[in-house]
């Protein structure tokens, strides 16, 4: 399905992209710490929200 060198091109890819993106946010950890204060509990409940409201809607049209 894959040839050789398209596999090895992916490993490398994958590899090379984890480095780059974990280099990258160690790079601004100090930064999103001041500009993103509790935004992971913000993402939660607007989740949550969302999942609440899909399923009300769900409800609502049967």
């Amino acid at each position: 399905m894959f040839s050789t060198g398209q596999i090895y091109f992916a490993i490398f890819f994958v590899i090379a992209f984890t480095i780059a993106m974990v280099w990258s946010y160690r790079k601004d950890i100090e930064r999103h710490k001041i500009h993103y204060k509790n935004t992971a509990i913000k993402v939660f409940l607007g989740a949550i929200v969302v999942t609440i409201s899909f399923i009300l809607i769900r409800i609502a049209l049967k």
